[in-house]
């Protein structure tokens, strides 16, 4: 990317510890590199770092009250009604028998379990999205 923009490393690595920020030309250079525009550059980073922030900021005890289904419902409707639609027992049983792999093989507790195989599934969703373009 440094070469891409005419800027040495050291000018990215200070925009990625916040050091500095780029300028407007190198920012415009940037949003046509990563074909964005440039109100979506700017957007991207900050929503990053506010997500970023919140997530530090969330304690579990305020974790545990947050119903992240509706919550996430109002961004994915779906979340709100397949309930209704979804044969869940049948993918209750095989998640179990994967979290349980999980655990046996790896000695992860219940909650790492479920993260590694949440990051899992993520991964393997953003791989279909990508080969699906």
């Amino acid at each position: 990317m440094a070469e891409k923009l005419g800027v040495s490393r050291q000018t990215v690595s200070k925009w990625e510890t916040d050091e500095t920020v780029p300028d407007i030309r190198q920012s415009k250079k940037m949003a046509v590199l990563y074909n964005v525009s440039l109100d979506e550059l700017i957007d991207f980073d900050t929503d990053i770092k506010e997500i970023q922030e919140a997530i530090d900021k969330t304690s579990e005890e305020t974790e545990e009250k947050i119903d992240w289904t509706n919550a996430w419902g109002k961004k994915y409707p779906i979340l709100l009604k397949y309930q209704a639609e979804v044969n869940i027992p049948n993918y209750a049983q095989r998640i179990n028998i994967m979290l349980d792999e999980l655990k046996q093989d790896y000695q992860f507790n219940e909650q790492d379990a479920m993260l590694v195989l949440k990051d899992i599934l993520y991964n393997v969703w953003k791989n279909r999205k990508g080969k699906s373009k």
